[in-house]
């Protein structure tokens, strides 16, 4: 997902520009991922559980939540994680919905950052051509525009990716704290005893997907990307055509 990303850069051909754009996703990933821990946290703290909050996990500073290992893994093979947020669900005044709702609140917080992106990357290219219509556009202002555009298609795909890839109904991710929160106490627990080897073998299969160019991640936030650009982009070419 990630090293696919990469590689797609358009100014690949330019080693300075592959810098700093590599540099650029980079940078998205870690304030993303910290973004995503920190919902965790602030979420847990409202439910009356403050473990997380007491270790300053309600922060978007990197260093607090960057896994070494995970984030490698992320810029080698595109899957990857942070450093878990402490959780004591006794604390929690309904322990299953105190976990169901703090496992919800770091895919939402992503989801939320990557439609402001999209709204944000829709916005800087009906500006930049809305500048080229008026006559505006010189060269240095567009490097601007298409850096700033990149910018924030980067952070849309990437949150997008993450918010999908966390909602996974399987342990160890989001999605399964979410998904289990409905089903029978007693399946939770059985299946909670498979959880290092459930999660185990979800990044083999994304490994191996990624390897045969087939990643349902990276298809579904594309996907999720359209979806939220189009009305957007429907209203700003309805702009445009009454300025020609």
């Amino acid at each position: 997902m990630l090293l696919d990303l990469i590689f797609s850069i358009p100014n690949s051909s330019n080693p300075a520009l592959l810098i700093t754009e590599i540099v650029m996703i980079l940078g998205i990933v870690l304030l993303s991922l910290s973004a995503h821990e920190a919902a965790h946290a602030f979420a847990a703290k409202k439910l009356g559980d403050h473990t997380a909050a007491n270790e300053g996990r309600i922060t978007l500073n990197p260093m607090k939540h960057l896994h070494p290992l995970g984030f490698l893994s992320m810029a080698l093979i595109g899957i990857g994680w942070a450093n878990p947020v402490p959780i004591n669900a006794r604390n929690f005044r309904d322990p299953r919905k105190g976990m169901m709702l703090s496992a919800l609140a770091g895919p939402l917080s992503n989801f939320c950052i990557a439609s402001l992106s999209t709204f944000l990357a829709v916005t800087t290219n009906f500006a930049m051509q809305t500048a080229f219509m008026k006559g505006h556009l010189t060269e240095s202002n567009f490097y601007i525009f298409q850096a700033l555009y990149m910018f924030f298609y980067y952070a849309a795909f990437l949150n997008f990716s993450l918010s999908v890839f966390n909602l996974i109904p399987c342990p160890p991710f989001d999605g399964s704290r979410i998904f289990f929160y409905f089903l029978p106490k007693s399946w939770y627990f059985k299946v909670m005893q498979y959880e290092r080897y459930l999660g185990l073998g979800i990044l083999l299969l994304f490994i191996a997907l990624n390897r045969m160019n087939l990643s349902p991640v990276s298809f579904l936030a594309d996907g999720l990307y359209d979806l939220v650009a189009k009305p957007f982009s429907l209203m700003f070419s309805s702009i445009l055509n009454t300025m020609a």
